[in-house]
């Protein structure tokens, strides 16, 4: 199944978001939502940070279109359909082909955060992630205090599994993590080809 998404690039539209894969073209932009978004998106995530720099967010952009040809995950800028701005991303990663699950990201930059965009788009990519991947099993998994994206997987059907200790790795320690996980069943969204493999 994935090696068939390999090959083409989707976009996914639900009338105000438009989600596609990463373009050389969205470095600057990248660049600028990150840097704009270092006091909210950077409390959760250590990558958004000060020093992030427009090589990053060209290597980032170059590694998604590689991790994209091998299916390694599947990231996608989202932008608003009717102004084209870059509001965040979202995407799909640690890929299990055996177990044919995934691990579902989002982030929201700050100017636009609050306007339920990480839902949408989250909803947006974990069809993506069921009806052309194949997929059975998307997790969430986020920090204990980040409340907003705990509301995110929470308006997405998600159920909250526990907490994992030492789930996460971030800062140069472990922390404990919340665990959410959506079926297509959430999201009344059948498994697509239920026979068929996710194959690397």
């Amino acid at each position: 199944m994935i090696d068939a998404i390999t090959h083409v690039t989707p976009a996914l539209a639900d009338g105000r978001l438009l989600l596609r894969p990463w373009r050389s073209a969205d470095a600057a932009e990248l660049h600028d939502a990150v840097r704009e978004s270092v006091a909210s998106v950077g409390r959760w995530l250590p990558w958004c940070n000060a020093d992030y720099g427009l090589e990053r967010a060209e290597a980032w952009v170059a590694q998604c279109q590689d991790h994209w040809r091998t299916g390694e995950q599947f990231a996608f800028a989202v932008r608003d359909a009717a102004s084209d701005e870059l509001l965040g991303g979202c995407g799909l990663n640690q890929i299990n082909a055996m177990h044919r699950s995934a691990n579902l990201g989002y982030w929201v930059r700050a100017s636009r955060q609050g306007q339920g965009v990480a839902a949408a788009a989250a909803r947006l990519v974990a069809r993506f992630g069921f009806a052309e991947l194949g997929l059975i099993r998307i997790e969430v998994i986020t920090l204990p205090d980040n409340q907003a994206s705990r509301r995110v997987a929470a308006k997405l059907g998600a159920t909250f599994e526990g907490m994992a200790r030492q789930r996460l790795w971030a800062w140069d320690r472990a922390h404990d993590a919340a665990v959410y996980a959506l079926i297509p069943a959430d999201l009344d969204q059948p498994a697509a080809a239920q026979s068929a493999a996710i194959s690397s």
